[in-house]
């Protein structure tokens, strides 16, 4: 996501006989979880070359503290703080973003250093001068909760894990007597600056402080307590690079010098608590979380807390397709992250601190992304989560008036379109999860819905949003347009008729940007007339009426209503002539900047961009199944890859990944809150999914081969089953679904329109 986001800135191997490597009990034994390491199939360095963007470091599973190397920055493939072309480490931050287009966050730099402290970064052409060193992949080892990397210019191998809110590290120097550590607080990458800062000795082994920053975070604070393992035997405290007398101060970029006399067996270990709330809460999270200087076993505990949620679900499958899934599981879990503490303060998005919340408090939502996959996804595989992220979405709501758009560390961003935590709520209501104030819930989905931004004034008149009024016009309304189709659904599930009938309007507005001549969605002008000149291919920077596309792309964006657009077309035949169009044509447009989120093309779909995750899947509707199989397998081949630029686009929090996880399995969340998944095509020849406790879903894929991709027939539970879908009730409530896989398409399953999905 780089359009919207500049805007506001602006303002290892795995074994052969891997097929046999994953246990799965059959159904007749309920498929209950065994004790294999799944850890071993996943390589966390997958995505982080090329735009993949992905986190690397040591953490567990939606854990507020991620803790990593950071490069020197050299552009946007470097918004995580890392990317596997660099050989350059500054040292090791706390906090992360995992696949966006935003360089934010990573605070609370630690680097382990010999010889005379430096105080400024070095560069990527000279490392002698300045801090940080070069480092070499071969010396470098990452796997779920530890990281270890050996730092060339200082002779010093550093190790990192982490718990829930908490940051450990290992550093074993080569001479015990020329020892230091480097805390900075001044510098994180992109455009995150810092505004306040502090470090304050507490004692000879404990330090504490803060750091205040802006950026895409526009008021992030984040609290710390760390505590050494060996005394501290002198320390140096400076503002930027001006001396700073004492042992306590507050400044702009404060940054410390630690020194230590001697080591036992030549190591440093340091604990670093973090907080959102204070520095005696982040002491809290350490003392509770972490109260041992066992490193060994703190890598253990986040190993086997990474084992027991890959655990929820368990494949058979080749080689590649097995690494790639059980690393795109754990990719999906890196947010949204836990934003408070172990006593339950957090604080808020109105910067007042909540004490002793009942519900875990959680932050950093990509929404605009995660809605379509991410989301449905953990509906299935962490039912003990859903609750708490809509009490997350609910606090905010009262705190600032609206559900978040795109929220991070107690701040609305307010980026990308739609409001998509609607959605959320939705799907999550209608699946059952209510374990919150529903009343308030509605209220809140309300309440956003009709707020005046970004040209919801002209949906709440039931008008279109005119193009020379408002940019990416288009692309707003179609977002908008699935909210509302999910307000509509929790206002029929209430019995609020007027609201039902009001938001169905409101939904079906997608229409007006329909042009039955083109047969594109285009903008559309004040005076009724359609923006002149269009070019379907053009995906102009900030010049057109999309989002991170073009015309080709939005027209399908209609998850919601797929019947309803097969009708714009006037019959199935030219819905599906054109749809066929869109993985053909491979025109552009000579001398057009094409933003590096449209990424991963088939003819003008992209992969890499989430709006075009349900396309595919579009077949089915009209009747041709066939067809989502083949370009499942497609996209497979083309864009997911065991490589470290295994993504072919950002990650984006777990999207990207969640869209593999789902689509491997043989299924797909078209519509992001109707409880429908249309079957495509399973790369996996066996899944297992653990819903609750003796509650599990298998999806057995007979004849399964890189040739037999089309599905010939379908049994559940046994009996024959027709259909080119399946539901949640159907997962979560256990059973068996058998596909027959064939190498060519079958003309009968899933063909007569009442097999369609619903």
């Amino acid at each position: 996501m780089v359009k919207k986001y500049n805007r506001i800135a602006l303002g290892g191997l795995l074994a052969l006989n891997l097929f046999f490597a994953n246990p799965v009990i059959s159904q007749q034994k309920k498929a209950k979880q065994t004790n294999a390491d799944y850890t071993k199939y996943v390589d966390p360095i997958i995505g982080s070359a090329g735009h993949g963007h992905v986190f690397v470091g040591a953490n567990v599973p939606f854990g507020a503290v991620q803790l990593g190397p950071v490069n020197v920055f050299e552009g946007w493939d470097w918004c995580s703080g890392y990317n596997y072309a660099s050989n350059t480490i500054l040292g090791f931050t706390h906090t992360h973003l995992s696949g966006t287009g935003i360089g934010d966050l990573n605070d609370i730099l630690l680097l382990p250093t010999s010889g005379k402290p430096a105080l400024t970064k070095g560069t990527k052409e000279d490392m002698t001068n300045g801090y940080g060193s070069y480092f070499s992949h071969e010396k470098e080892t990452v796997k779920p909760g530890y990281y270890s990397v050996f730092l060339d210019k200082y002779n010093i191998k550093a190790e990192l894990t982490a718990s829930e809110r908490v940051g450990f590290h290992k550093y074993t120097f080569n001479d015990a007597n020329d020892a230091y550590v480097l805390l900075d607080l001044a510098d994180g990458i992109g455009w995150d600056r810092p505004v306040k800062t502090s470090i304050k000795k507490v004692s000879d082994t404990k330090i504490s402080g803060y750091r205040y920053s802006a950026g895409w975070a526009a008021d992030q604070r984040i609290y710390f307590t760390m505590e050494f393992s060996e005394p501290i035997a002198n320390i140096a405290l400076y503002d930027s690079i001006a001396p700073v007398k004492g042992i306590e101060a507050e400044g702009l970029k404060m940054k410390a010098v630690f020194g230590f006399k001697t080591l036992k067996n030549k190591q440093v270990l340091v604990k670093v608590g973090i907080s959102p709330v204070s520095s005696e809460n982040a002491e809290k999270n350490l003392n509770a979380e972490i109260p041992h200087w066992d490193f060994d076993k703190t890598t253990k505990d986040a190993a086997s807390r990474w084992n027991k949620e890959l655990s929820k679900i368990q494949i058979k499958a080749d080689e590649k397709t097995t690494k790639v899934f059980y690393t795109s599981l754990y990719h999906t879990m890196f947010a949204p992250s836990i934003f408070n503490d172990v006593n339950g303060d957090y604080r808020g998005t109105d910067k007042k601190v909540y004490e002793k919340a009942n519900f875990t408090n959680y932050t950093t939502f990509s929404l605009w992304d995660t809605y379509r996959a991410l989301h449905p996804l953990y509906t299935i595989t962490q039912p003990d989560k859903i609750n708490d992220i809509v009490k997350s979405f609910l606090a905010i709501y009262q705190q600032q008036g609206r559900l978040p758009v795109w929220h991070l560390m107690g701040n609305e961003t307010n980026t990308m379109n739609g409001n998509h935590s609607i959605a959320v709520i939705v799907d999550a209501y209608l699946k059952g999860y209510r374990d919150y104030d529903v009343n308030l819930a509605y209220e809140a989905i309300k309440k956003t819905a009709m707020q005046t931004r970004e040209g919801m004034d002209y949906v709440q008149k039931l008008e279109y949003i005119p193009a020379d009024k408002l940019l990416e016009s288009v692309g707003n309304a179609l977002e908008y347009a699935i909210d509302d189709y999910c307000i509509a659904l929790m206002a029929k599930s209430l019995n609020k008729t007027d609201d039902y009938n009001y938001f169905t309007k409101r939904a079906n507005l997608y229409k007006e940007y329909f042009d039955k001549e083109t047969t594109f969605m285009r903008g559309k002008l004040s005076n009724g007339n359609w923006r002149t000149p269009f070019n379907p291919l053009s995906s102009a920077h900030r010049k057109d009426d999309y989002v991170e596309g073009n015309a080709w792309q939005y027209t399908w964006l209609v998850p919601q209503d797929p019947y309803g657009l097969i009708d714009l077309f006037g019959s199935e035949d030219k819905f599906l002539a054109k749809l066929d169009s869109l993985f053909l044509i491979t025109d552009k447009v000579e001398g057009e900047d094409v933003s590096p989120d449209i990424s991963g093309l088939i003819g003008q779909y992209a992969q890499g961009n989430e709006p075009n995750h349900h396309i595919p899947y579009l077949y089915a509707f009209a009747g041709q199944p066939w067809k989502t199989a083949k370009l499942i397998r497609e996209i497979d081949d083309k864009f997911y890859s065991a490589k470290p630029d295994g993504l072919c686009g950002n990650e984006d929090l777990g999207q990207m990944s969640a869209w593999y996880i789902l689509s491997s399995m043989g299924f797909y969340s078209v519509n992001p809150a109707n409880g429908i998944y249309v079957l495509g095509s399973p790369l996996v020849n066996q899944a297992v999914i653990h819903h609750k406790k003796d509650i599990s879903f298998t999806i057995n894929a007979l004849n399964n081969s890189a040739e037999n991709i089309y599905i010939q027939k379908a049994e559940y539970n046994g009996k024959p089953y027709t259909k080119s879908y399946i539901t949640h009730e159907m997962i979560v409530k256990g059973g068996e679904l058998k596909l027959y896989m064939g190498s060519k398409p079958s003309m009968t399953w899933g063909v007569k329109k009442e097999d369609r999905p619903q």
